[in-house]
């Protein structure tokens, strides 16, 4: 039968999906014996114990010791992640910030640099080379606790082709057509890389290391969405719209529990959505797009503060979110005009994301989750008259736990993601 794979391409491809079921089977359970594995991917008790030991040799699971008394039968050692194993790798490019984590295979943050960079302007080859200079401290940092990077995933705040490598444009940087991943690597092979201004020291770092592994460019709202899914604490939500926001308008569409793209991977441009087709003109070249009303530049502005004088003043990416805030529960009449504005035009683009995708759920991530008090009543307006499904209810409208970390996070763990779904054995 044409597309069916058969003798022994089957069963390498059975073998490294059932590699994937045991692995991913203790990932969740945290610690399990061979026979509950077995019990729970449906497979023999035989099969299972060959393939735990070769995730054992691969450093990937590690015996924790005799299971816990009372199960049924004879006693049998637990198994759990290796966290002195593989590690993800992520790193995020920002309008006004840089930064760099790593997490291990139980998805725990092990390492993260961050420093404020003004990068709007900057040719890419000076941003990469900044950030080849925090990614490399971060491997030290983590190959210095025994750990071994699997991959490196880079958040950018604009579209990226399917390869995964150019960055298609980022109007905020401007940056259109960059090869973004090979600059990066490029950056990561000059040894003594100068770090960019309060960076963490890369000395005893190996040199040329990290531009071995697999670098991976990423849309920022994509791996903020990725994040809340696995990390955001609500297992049952598995349809749903994230929306984030800071210089622009980012966001990103979960079905099925999965990323939808779109056919080219350009899926989620809310922020280009026209809330008033005759409103000013935006850096995409429309007018009225969502982002001229609810970009934080767009705020600041409706709020009287001017936004280069604040990026001055409250520099690093939360800080004027975090001045928008503050004066907005100080009871600053004009910061809660703005903000209601913001939620108003977030509110009729959503609506129509809601109408025609009937999710389950609306997060609001990003810097819009330090600002959701006053941004929800005006956005849960909007939705309430715009939506046609009368079920829609306020608590379909959720705010991540994770705020502006979720893209970084996302990153890293979209390695350790790829690791479990294919074990590098």
């Amino acid at each position: 039968m044409r597309g069916v794979l058969t003798g022994p391409a089957n069963q390498a491809a059975v073998r490294r999906r059932n590699l994937s079921l045991v692995l991913r089977t203790v990932a969740a359970r945290g610690q399990i014996s061979r026979a509950a594995v077995a019990t729970e991917v449906k497979l023999t008790k035989a099969t299972v114990s060959t393939l735990v030991e070769e995730l054992l040799t691969a450093g990937l699971l590690v015996e924790l010791g005799v299971t816990r008394p009372g199960t049924v039968g004879r006693p049998g050692l637990a198994l759990g992640l290796n966290d002195h194993g593989l590690a993800g790798l992520g790193a995020e490019v920002g309008v006004d910030h840089l930064a760099a984590c790593a997490v291990d295979l139980r998805g725990q943050t092990r390492a993260r640099v961050e420093i404020d960079s003004r990068n709007r302007g900057r040719a890419p080859e000076q941003v990469m080379t900044d950030l080849a200079a925090l990614v490399r401290a971060t491997e030290a940092e983590v190959r210095a606790a025994g750990l071994t990077p699997a991959g490196l995933t880079v958040a950018v705040p604009g579209l990226v082709a399917p390869d995964h490598g150019t960055v298609e444009r980022v109007p905020n940087l401007g940056w259109f057509c960059v090869s973004a991943a090979d600059l990066l690597r490029r950056a990561l092979l000059t040894p003594g890389t100068p770090a960019a201004e309060g960076a963490a020291p890369t000395e005893g770092t190996p040199p040329g290391s990290a531009a071995e592994l697999p670098i991976r460019m990423e849309n920022e709202a994509n791996l903020g969405a990725l994040a809340e899914l696995w990390l955001g604490g609500h297992p049952s939500l598995g349809d749903f719209v994230h929306v984030s926001a800071e210089i622009g308008v980012g966001s990103a569409l979960v079905i099925g529990g999965q990323l939808f793209r779109g056919a080219r991977g350009f899926a989620g441009e809310l922020g280009h959505v026209p809330v008033h087709p005759e409103g000013p003109p935006c850096s995409c070249g429309a007018r009225g797009c969502l982002e001229r009303y609810a970009g934080e530049e767009a705020v600041l502005r409706a709020a009287g503060i001017d936004p280069a004088r604040a990026a001055i003043d409250h520099p690093g990416p939360a800080g004027r979110m975090r001045l928008l805030a503050k004066l907005a529960e100080d009871g600053d009449p004009r910061v809660q005009r703005a903000l209601n504005g913001a939620g108003s035009a977030l509110g009729i683009a959503l609506s129509g994301a809601v109408n025609l995708l009937d999710p389950q759920s609306v997060v609001l991530g990003g810097a819009l989750a330090d600002l959701a008090p006053w941004l929800l009543p005006a956005l849960d307006r909007e939705l309430h008259l715009r939506v046609t499904d009368r079920q829609w209810r306020p608590e379909c409208l959720a705010v991540s736990s994770l705020g502006r970390n979720g893209p970084l996070l996302g990153a890293a763990h979209s390695v350790i993601h790829a690791v479990l779904d294919d074990p590098p054995v």
